[in-house]
Order: structure tokens, then C-alpha cells, then sequence
């Protein structure tokens, strides 16, 4: 499988994960900067899986 990112892609990658962290920063309320830097490692992975999925289905 060849994946190729685009700047499109890079766009809606950092397009998902800040909503995804806002989301989460308004739903859990971290009050460490250790679940700050949790929410923002999960919100960018699923920002990745989502960018990845929609390319795979799309080619």
C-alpha cells in the first residue's frame, strides 16, 4: 500500500487533532500537563487514523 500525504492532508490532520484536543480539553479537564500531553498524543493519533482511512478508502 502506497500512501502519499499531501498538503491537503497535513491541513486536515492539524484540523482534526485541534478539534479533537478541544473536544477533550472540554470534556476531561486535564489538570496536569501529563494529561495535556496524553490528550494531545491521542488526539493527533486519531487525527492520523482518520486522514489515513479516508485515503485508503478513497484510492
Amino acid at each position: 500500500m502506497n500512501l502519499h500525504l499531501h498538503n491537503a492532508d497535513i491541513v486536515l490532520i492539524i484540523a482534526l487533532a485541534l478539534l479533537c484536543s478541544l473536544l477533550l480539553a472540554w470534556r476531561f479537564r486535564p489538570a496536569t500537563w501529563r494529561g495535556v500531553v496524553v490528550e494531545a498524543l491521542a488526539s493527533n493519533a486519531a487525527a492520523i487514523a482518520a486522514v489515513v482511512a479516508v485515503e485508503t478508502l478513497l484510492s
